[in-house]
């Protein structure tokens, strides 16, 4: 394989059992083998994985361009991964979901964003297998991508640094190993319940999104976020968040914070800026805006801690603290805030 041209295209499996959808992953795996431009790999849910996972080791050490095939929204999917150390632009894809299709664009100013570091020249093309059930649709965006992109590939073991075993890294190199064998009680069967991972729920920063405006780490009173070393915000103990809640994300002013298993599309990492609307019209009719009910799940978590709630009285920013963001309707609503009524 050493010289070889060829783009790497990632499978990540569903979390769960569905027939369909672990049909459509294997149909895709099976036709990108007899494809002589790409070589495939599977790996567990992305979501799931631990950064010292072997499944993540493998990715970081993938050269080149990435095809990252996963039942999670691009936006998620990309983060996700540059959080593990997976770094990469952002490639173009044509294939999207109609959630993607109907939303907005994000409009946080450029220069306000901190962004990612350390990009490399390469790109990562993060594709949704959530957009159709048809495999051909996605292999005819991966043989679009793999004709505009050549990706010189080096033997598996010249590249990785010695921290997963080599029987580890090479199951996700035949797809055989996971769909075709993994019911006996062979190798790869073994191999896949030392490897189990099992579901995790939490945040995962969009930094192309991020202002640092650290709203998330005032607001989350369960040690989840912190700051690097240049004062960045990050998710620092991931395993910390509370299951089930999105607080955080309601309260991030840039709709930066996504949870990637969300049933709100906002919220999940569709595009737009579904999840970070502050005032909703619907508050006029008695509903609670984003804020409080990120007041309210908060509590909830609080609470089944064992601790006391604090309601509104913890953590809670204005409706924007961006001056390049406010308008008439955010001086309006901060004065009515102010009113003793």
């Amino acid at each position: 394989m050493a010289g070889s041209k060829k783009l790497t295209v990632v499978i990540s499996q569903h979390q769960g059992k569905n027939p369909a959808k672990r049909q459509l992953e294997e149909e895709l795996a099976m036709q990108c083998i007899l494809d002589p431009e790409v070589e495939v790999s599977i790996v567990p849910n992305l979501y799931d994985l631990s950064h010292d996972h072997s499944g993540m080791l493998f990715l970081r050490n993938i050269p080149g361009d990435v095809v990252v095939l996963s039942w999670l929204y691009p936006r998620a999917t990309h983060w996700i991964l540059d959080r593990a150390g997976v770094k990469g632009k952002m490639g173009t894809v044509l294939v999207t979901s109609e959630e993607e299709d109907e939303e907005e664009e994000d409009k946080t100013p450029k220069d306000e964003v901190i962004g990612a570091l350390d990009i490399p020249n390469r790109f990562l093309y993060c594709v949704d297998l959530k957009a159709t059930t048809d495999a051909q649709t996605y292999l005819t965006e991966i043989k679009r991508i793999a004709s505009e992109v050549k990706t010189e590939t080096v033997d598996l073991m010249s590249w990785i640094q010695g921290e997963p075993k080599k029987e580890q890294l090479e199951r996700y190199l035949d797809p055989q190993t996971i769909f075709g064998n993994n019911n006996g009680n062979g190798a790869a069967a073994e191999e896949e319940a030392a490897e189990a991972v099992s579901r995790r729920w939490y945040p995962v920063i969009d930094y192309s999104r991020c202002t640092n405006c650290m709203e998330c780490i005032d607001f989350c009173l369960f040690g989840v976020y912190g700051v690097d070393i240049l004062d960045r915000i990050l998710v620092e103990e991931q395993d910390s968040c509370k299951k089930g809640c999105p607080a955080c994300s309601r309260v991030c002013p840039a709709n930066a914070i996504v949870f990637p298993q969300h049933k709100d599309t906002g919220i999940a990492g569709a595009a737009g800026e579904v999840a970070n609307l502050k005032i909703d019209l619907s508050k006029l009719f008695g509903a609670p805006d984003a804020v409080e009910l990120a007041a309210r799940e908060r509590d909830v978590e609080l609470v089944r801690d064992g601790r006391d709630a604090v309601g509104m009285a913890v953590g809670i920013p204005k409706r924007q603290t961006i001056p390049a963001q406010r308008d008439d309707l955010d001086d309006l609503m901060d004065g009515l805030d102010d009113l003793d009524l």
